[in-house]
């Protein structure tokens, strides 16, 4: 369905930093792969395809003299630890065609499926040794309708959700002729910490495995178990609905601060997959939660902080606590366990990792490529919040984003929510679950609202 016409190692356009940067203790633990997201574009008549490879290929050039860590290389150091040379050595821009229309993704809401994957280039991790490695790969893909998928897959390892679409917003920036408005701030030196770390009965994620099903010895048979991805609609009515309901007036209601739309939402999940996953009362059930820490810090970190800023947190509890008791519980837990992220706590987090022997085993973590390290499936779940990120302002010159997400999900328990396009305070919510539970999780799902 594509066809790869001309694939180009693209350098910085001017002479960069030479040296070896320190990656920051989260960097350690995030996983090896490229994290995949596609753009989708419906230029104007006007626009011409050779023009928009040329200003991506000539922009991303002049972009990665500011953001000069990408052109570099990883190294291993030992511990399962990496360090990043920064060589300007270059990334991947791939141009490419496809017979496909914009239509037909549309068609589908924007799956993350394999046509998706398409969309973006490639990497064969286990030919290609982690020193030779791109961090960045990109493909512009024309379709037969004339609009356009900017595709890209970006090191974990170097940066998180919120430092990927910082560079992404810039590159347009600069492709449409204007200046940096975020100065990207490199130095991890700000997050290192010397002292060890406190209490350790607060660091759930990464002392315990997730909870296994009841009566299991491992999770390898869920591990093996088809899934099924589907791109839930949420109205701005259907999400007030449910942030009401988490904050009706029961023994859970939080005085302070009203719960939020993703922990309303996010609850609501928790309890419809406990549901159709048939768990006994008993059944531990662990929600993953991705908590970014910019501004709990003190002080905060500095604006435009490249990097990892955010770690997996968790709430648990029993399937049959979560089910018994109203939505205003599910929200509870998870703000029980967002609210523990302050200064202290990520600092005690970054000097436990610091502890670790090979941290090789929590970069493992549950994602598309990786079969090894911590299942966050069944019985668990992972719901990451897009929600705070300017995904639609990457315009390059040839026209508004129509969507961004997502390019893989193919695996039990992810999830993504994102703002709508049109700005109406509505929630897409991209879910992976085994195939058997799916039918009726949906069904669940909005009938429960």
């Amino acid at each position: 369905m594509v066809t790869v016409k001309t694939t180009y190692n693209v350098k910085p356009a001017d002479p960069t930093p030479n040296e070896i940067m320190k990656l920051s203790d989260m960097d350690q633990i995030k996983t090896i792969i490229h994290a995949p997201t596609v753009y989708f574009y419906n230029p104007t008549t006007d626009f011409l395809y050779s023009d928009a490879i040329q200003i991506l290929k000539d922009s991303l050039s002049k972009v990665l003299v500011i953001f000069y860590p990408l052109a570099g290389r990883l190294h291993e150091i030992g511990r399962g630890r990496l360090e990043l040379h920064c060589n300007g050595e270059g990334v991947i821009l791939v141009e490419a065609e496809s017979e496909l229309k914009i239509q037909d993704f549309a068609l589908d809401d924007f799956l993350p499926n394999a046509a998706m994957l398409d969309l973006i280039p490639k990497m064969d991790y286990s030919a290609t040794p982690i020193q030779e490695r791109h961090l960045l790969l990109v493909q512009l893909t024309k379709f037969s309708c004339g609009g356009i998928s900017f595709g890209m897959g970006i090191s974990h390892v170097l940066v998180d959700g919120q430092s990927a679409v910082h560079f992404v917003n810039e590159w347009a920036n600069i492709a449409r002729g204007e200046t940096t408005r975020i100065i990207p701030f490199f130095d991890r030196k700000i997050l290192q910490t010397e002292e060890p770390p406190s209490s350790m009965k607060d660091f759930l994620v990464l002392l315990t495995p997730p909870p296994l099903l009841i009566g299991h010895s491992d999770n390898m048979e869920q591990r093996k178990k088809t899934t099924t991805v589907v791109m839930l609609k949420l109205s701005k009515q259907q999400i007030d609905k449910l942030k009401s309901k988490a904050n009706e007036d029961t023994p859970y209601k939080n005085t302070i601060r009203s719960y939020s739309r993703y922990e309303a939402v996010a609850g609501h999940m928790w309890r419809c997959a406990s549901k159709v996953r048939r768990h006994a009362d008993e059944q531990l059930t662990r929600l993953h939660i991705l908590v970014d820490y910019r501004k709990r810090m003190q002080p905060p970190l500095p604006e435009g902080y490249f990097g990892n800023a955010s770690l997996r947190q968790a709430a648990i509890t029993t399937s049959g606590e979560l089910l018994s008791k109203p939505l205003a519980y599910a929200s509870s837990k998870i703000r029980e366990a967002i609210e523990k992220v302050t200064d202290e706590f990520v600092r005690s987090y970054l000097a436990l990792i610091k502890t670790i022997p090979d941290v090789s085993v929590h970069r493992n973590f549950h994602t598309v490529g990786c079969t090894q390290g911590g299942f966050y499936g069944n019985p668990n779940m992972e719901i990451t919040s897009w929600t705070s990120m300017p995904v639609y302002e990457a315009n390059f010159g040839w026209g508004e984003v129509i969507h961004m997400g997502p390019g893989a999900m193919g695996v039990d328990g992810k999830s993504f929510i994102s703002l709508g396009r049109d700005g109406d305070g509505s929630f897409t919510v991209a879910f992976a679950l085994q195939t058997e539970y799916m039918d009726i999780f949906k069904k669940l799902f909005y009938e429960d609202i």
